[in-house]
């Protein structure tokens, strides 16, 4: 079951400029290890993946033949047990984690956790963080050294000083994951290696990955609004612009693009074939911002907006409801989110697949991270404790069609759901209990993905097309699994530079021909900082 964020929550992960207190001051830089192709390979001189093995699930309704996560259109009539027996010891597991909702039922007042308790053997126990203000709590806990068993670490959020934080504090857990030795726990060898290098630093594996879509942004629309123009096959981006046109009345109330310039700008990178974020090539890394892709991109944007294209109000807040209204004709969502709409939003919903914006451009499509970020376990943990927790772990990264997966996502039977005719509907009590726990336990650990939405069979082959769609063009993150210092305490600035730029010129305030320099100060002000500690990480492999 795809995990439930907002948009503003998922992109209010993208934090910086947390410190990590609690340690002593001491020099060197962060470094990291080379990413890898093939589960097992060397990801550096000393460090193996864990080897991946599939698990056993239920039969997908659709094909998985070129990478589409497994695709239901009914619930599983059987489920595949993935753990023989309750992994926990009986004591209690605490966690420090996070959530976008509101904060679950406590353990007295929740049937929910008290059956997931039962199941794991164990009383699991989260300190929530609700909304903003993770790296805050994260800084205390660490300066005040009463750590709980397990601390999720946040992708790239500006947390700073990580590898000397994770020697001192949390366990080396390679001896445990790397190649073989994950096994023991089959459930996380089947997480894979885009999701596991996540969880590497300084050549070491200091955590259990947090698994999450490999797919990222999404460029979605209403495809009723388009069907004037032919619906969602474009040949160019001029006939992007051209159709779009056609579709604008301003008279009307009618815009066709959502005012978020930024990711409309990666989003038409994605059609002139820009890289994801780094380019690499003989060992040199380009940042998009120095590709002719990108500018092209961004000159398209602002095609768009002399166009009258994008809705006038750059503070619109009610996206889905002027597109639900017939009065917006696109916008840009999270791969999850795309799930979620597609869950509940009631118009025609349509995604557009990357096409070639010039007959030369080779159209790509940016994968995500695969996770969010990793769990570490407390150094305190002795031998036989580090092997229960990862045992826990194990059974809570149970893939979808299996009695754990279903208990973690659903609840209970009778209690917390019903199953009728192939579906899963949730009772009152299990939208009020279900949900608000989940989210927090899922950025601890989290399964792989799956599509699958109850009663809605043409919404899950709509992501399935999709993704079978861009699967052949999509294109990893190359620094995944590296450490920048220089990321981690000027990433934030950096990304709100580049943001506030193209913003600028988009909107007119500002002219294409600043971008370059720009781009000079940009790389000035830490870019090339990054660049450095990037093929320096880049070359240990």
């Amino acid at each position: 079951m795809a995990t439930s964020m907002s948009r503003r929550g998922f992109l209010g992960l993208a934090l910086a400029g947390a410190t990590v207190a609690g340690l002593a001051a001491c020099g060197g830089e962060g470094g990291g290890a080379a990413g890898v192709k093939n589960g097992g390979a060397d990801l550096s001189k000393k460090l193996r993946l864990p080897t991946y093995t599939a698990a056993k699930i239920p039969t997908p309704d659709l094909p998985v033949d070129a990478g589409q996560d497994p695709a239901y259109l009914k619930y599983p009539a059987e489920l595949v047990k993935s753990v023989a027996s309750p992994p926990g010891d009986g004591s209690k597991i605490t966690s420090l984690t996070q959530t976008w909702d509101v904060a679950p039922p406590a353990l007295g007042q929740s049937a929910y956790l008290q059956e997931l308790n039962k199941r794991l053997g164990a009383e699991w126990n989260m300190n929530i963080v609700v909304g903003d203000g993770y790296p805050d709590k994260f800084n205390a806990i660490i300066a005040s050294d009463d750590l709980p068993d397990l601390v999720w670490f946040p992708p790239n959020q500006g947390l700073q000083r990580v590898p000397e934080l994770l020697e001192a504090k949390f366990h080396d857990l390679t001896p445990h994951l790397s190649g073989d030795a994950i096994k023991k726990y089959p459930n996380l060898a089947n997480l894979g290696d885009v999701t596991w290098k996540s969880a590497v630093t300084n050549g070491k594996l200091f955590g259990v990955a947090v698994s999450y879509s490999r797919f990222g942004q999404v460029l979605l629309a209403d495809q009723d609004f388009w069907k004037p123009v032919g619906g969602l096959a474009f040949t160019s981006a001029d006939d992007f612009l051209a159709k779009a046109t056609q579709l604008l009345d301003a008279k009307k109330n009618k815009y066709v693009l959502e005012p978020a310039y930024y990711n409309f700008v990666h989003m038409f990178s994605h059609w002139y074939g820009a890289p994801n974020t780094w380019k690499l090539a003989g060992g040199k890394l380009t940042h998009q911002f120095e590709t002719p892709e990108y500018l092209a991109a961004l000159e398209f944007a602002i095609k768009c907006f002399k166009a009258n294209l994008f809705w006038p109000d750059a503070t619109l807040a009610n996206v889905k409801e002027k597109v639900a209204n017939g009065q917006l004709g696109a916008y840009v969502e999270s791969f999850p989110g795309f799930i979620n709409d597609a869950r509940n939003q009631k118009y025609n919903l349509g995604a557009i697949v990357p096409f070639a914006a010039t007959p030369s451009s080779k159209p790509i499509y940016n994968a995500g991270l695969g996770s969010v970020g990793f769990t570490a376990i407390n150094k305190k943990a002795d031998p036989k404790r580090v092997e229960m927790l990862l045992a826990v772990l194990n059974f809570m990264a149970a893939p979808f069609g299996t009695e754990e997966n279903e208990i973690i996502n659903y609840g209970v039977e009778g209690v917390h759901f019903t199953k009728s005719g192939g579906d899963l509907t949730f009772t009152d009590k299990g939208k009020a209990e279900v949900p608000t726990t989940q989210q927090p336990i899922s950025f601890v650990i989290g399964s792989p993905s799956a599509i699958f939405l109850p009663g809605q069979p043409e919404r899950t082959k709509l992501i399935h097309d999709f993704e079978t769609k861009v699967a052949p063009m999509l294109q990893q993150r190359v620094t995944t699994g590296h450490f920048s210092d220089t990321f981690t305490q000027k990433g934030g600035e950096l990304s709100t530079m580049g943001t506030d730029m193209v913003v600028d010129i988009v909107s007119g305030r500002k002219q294409l021909s600043d971008w370059q320099p720009f781009v000079k100060q940009w790389l000035k002000k830490g870019g090339e900082a990054m660049r450095a500690e990037y093929e320096a990480s880049l070359a240990k492999g």
